[in-house]
């Protein structure tokens, strides 16, 4: 499966949000995109998961117009992942899960075995089988987004798009997070998320997708995309791209320019 965008542009009542942009995910990737607050991250995604339909230009997966599918046609193809979801009915996080099956099945079935065996799959593959039985306002914010990661994979797609999946989270939550991102792209997920990490970015993604003033500023491996000069034109402030040594490979990392060291550590930074 591959999403593409081709010249995709859309305004609100004529004010332009989105002008121009093109790039594509496949399977096994993982495309980040940045960008600072009010560049059209989330427009973008409502466009490419056809909740947003008057756009121009073309949003499509393996070809096919995402404004000619039906829901639940797009729901077998992508599914979502919100940043945030406020618990409103006491579900347990197995019902929460078995939600993400229905797109599966026929409009007047309900989950059977089947089902529950991929939604128990999907909790046992993140870690969270345990908390089946418990309802999503006892969770922590990490335990609550690793749920609704479940509920995506067992939607069974093969695209995932998170709208700041870490947004919320603690550091230790956020790179556990992270980590599970990474390992779903090698199990064959392609996965779009939107972030304000320049750091996760290249630390996790296999492409990048920087956007500036609704348009693509840089698209591409973060090697080249991610660059000082275009990280200091986006968010208005120098920026510089460090090289620090971690377990025998090198990790860049993004400071501000002109900050050379850190403190209390004897690690020296290579510039780039």
């Amino acid at each position: 499966m591959i999403l593409t965008a081709d010249h995709l542009s859309f305004s609100y009542h004529k004010t332009p949000v989105l002008r121009d942009v093109s790039f594509s995910l496949s399977q096994g990737q993982v495309l980040c995109v940045l960008g600072p607050n009010g560049v059209g991250k989330s427009t973008l995604f409502r466009c490419i998961l056809g909740l947003q339909k008057g756009f121009g230009g073309q949003a499509a997966l393996d070809g096919a117009d995402v404004r000619q599918l039906s829901p639940r046609e797009l729901a077998r193809r992508i599914a979502y992942i919100p940043q945030f979801s406020a618990p409103v009915f006491r579900y347990t996080v197995l019902d929460t899960v078995l939600m993400g099956t229905t797109a599966q099945l026929n409009l007047l079935s309900s989950p059977g075995e089947a089902q529950e065996r991929a939604a128990l799959a999907a909790l046992d593959r993140l870690g969270i089988a345990h908390l089946k039985d418990r309802t999503a306002e006892t969770l922590s914010g990490g335990e609550r987004q690793l749920v609704l990661i479940a509920r995506a994979m067992a939607q069974n797609t093969p695209l995932l798009v998170m709208d700041e999946p870490t947004a919320s989270l603690d550091y230790g939550n956020a790179i556990r997070v992270m980590e599970i991102v990474r390992s779903l792209a090698s199990d064959g997920y392609g996965i779009m998320l939107s972030t304000h990490d320049p750091d996760q970015v290249l630390r996790s993604a296999t492409h990048a997708l920087i956007l500036s003033d609704g348009c693509v500023r840089s698209f591409g491996p973060p090697e080249t995309a991610v660059t000082a000069e275009v990280l200091s034109q986006v968010y208005g402030t120098p920026i510089q791209i460090a090289s620090l040594p971690v377990g025998g490979t090198l990790q860049q990392v993004c400071v501000p320019a002109g900050q050379t060291h850190i403190p209390n550590t004897e690690r020296k930074f290579a510039w780039t």
